[in-house]
């Protein structure tokens, strides 16, 4: 029998259709999921958190999986996500159906302390600082940047008109909300860059309404307290969870001496303090002599630590991936001895610490505590001790570390853990 050649072309167009169809039921068999390990296989631990931050952009979904390798990110396999993790630098595998299936009901066992954790949103973020600050002169904004996540930039008059509630997080810069400069008037009052500052700050108080610098700090303190209660994501490193705390609780006390604010402080301030205002703190001593660089006894000194470079770590705590998913988060890393670095507000005094506040990380040895982590209101709070988690001992002036050299450093994932925790899907909590 002789085929109608009429019919050749749609038998030619039904094959090509037929072709296609397999191939694309067998590309999920090759390339269905995209695991992103976070282990020592991993070659740019901190770019790989830009990677699951710039998916989460373009809405697909990530799993955090918690515990597992190291704290690895797993998303539905797409060319452009592959490519662009080739871009950057990021190791990955591409997995099948079945082997994705497979990890997930390994990590759903039971006696394993693994956990799945569903991104779903791309967190919008903020940092506290100056404008005329750059990125290398805060450990946060130097690892965002490198990590390519995008973040706005915002200071006083933003704060005070209103703007936090557009954010979901917010990092605080290292910034003395007790408007006393960082306690740097002894060592830096005739330094160009102090006056700069002193003159700003003096400046956006006037145009703000206030007649001190500390009356204006304590106004933007009350706005980000507004923000967590609402139910928004802090986050503060070296100076900032200390002179924040001792700023709401000095509510109304004059703290700052004459060359601070013009005026004496009040002799009785130290009395007058209200720890119940602070998030994390209790019980501290203010420091009242403009010659220590020192806010309060909630940090330690190196008087009493006794810790050099080569002794100096704190160890992260493990919690429970199941029942206690948000710790556990925020502590993801290869390593649970990290390396410790010392800042204007360094470790925090065991003592100090409020009994409802979760401590994630600590030096035993000096008993103190290096990784804090609370709530207020609807929102949360999280300190962490130090400057920069690459840089021992930071001076005004040091350059930048150089991040391309500590592309898998454990403390500056710690900063990343926390840009990605508002991005996780709200579970709920397990009593």
């Amino acid at each position: 029998m002789r085929m109608n050649p009429s019919f050749l072309p749609l038998i030619r167009r039904s094959l090509g259709l037929l072709f296609a169809l397999l191939l694309l039921g067998a590309a999920p068999l090759r390339a269905a999921y995209l695991l992103i390990p976070m282990d020592g296989a991993q070659k740019n631990h901190l770019k790989a958190y830009g990677i699951a931050y710039w998916t989460l952009e373009r809405d697909v979904e990530v799993m955090w999986l918690l515990n597992y390798r190291g704290g690895s990110f797993m998303c539905k396999y797409a060319d452009a996500i592959e490519k662009e993790m080739v871009i950057r630098g990021v190791s990955y595998q591409i997995i099948a159906d079945a082997q994705s299936s497979a990890l997930l009901q390994e990590i759903a066992d039971p006696a394993v302390n693994q956990e799945v954790i569903k991104l779903t949103k791309a967190p919008k973020v903020a940092i506290y600082s100056p404008k005329t600050r750059q990125p290398w002169d805060d450990a946060v904004t130097l690892v965002m940047s490198y990590a390519e996540i995008p973040y706005d930039v915002i200071y006083d008059p933003e704060v005070l008109s209103g703007v936090l509630p557009m954010y979901d997080w917010l990092h605080l810069h290292h910034e003395d909300f007790t408007g006393q400069y960082g306690k740097f008037w002894y060592a830096y009052r005739n330094a160009s860059w102090y006056r700069e500052d002193q003159a700003m700050s003096e400046q956006i108080a006037a145009e703000q309404g206030f007649a001190k610098v500390s009356q204006l700090k304590l106004a933007v303190a009350k706005k980000i307290r507004e923000f967590v209660a609402g139910g928004g994501y802090l986050f503060a490193m070296c100076s900032a969870p200390d002179s924040y705390d001792v700023a709401l609780a000095a509510d109304g006390v004059d703290i700052c001496d004459v060359m601070f604010d013009g005026d004496p402080m009040d002799p009785q301030a130290q009395s007058k303090l209200n720890y119940d205002n602070c998030f994390a703190f209790k019980d501290f001593k203010i420091s009242t002599s403009p010659y220590e660089y020192e806010i309060s006894t909630i940090d330690v000194t190196p008087q009493t630590r006794n810790l050099g470079e080569k002794n100096d770590f704190f160890t992260l705590f493990e919690f429970s991936a199941k029942w206690d998913p948000v710790p556990t988060m925020l502590c993801q890393s290869h390593e649970t001895v990290l390396k410790g670095f010392m800042g204007q507000t360094t470790a925090f005094n065991k003592q100090h610490i409020k009994p409802e506040v979760l401590i994630m990380g600590e030096t035993r040895s000096a008993n103190e505590a290096r990784y804090l982590h609370g709530n207020y209101g609807r929102g949360t709070f999280t300190y962490l001790g130090g400057h920069d988690p690459e840089d021992y001992r930071h001076f005004i002036g040091d350059p930048a570390t150089v991040l391309d050299l500590y592309p898998n450093s454990p403390g500056y994932r710690l900063i990343l853990n926390n840009i990605l925790f508002p991005a996780a899907k709200k579970q709920k909590q397990k009593t």
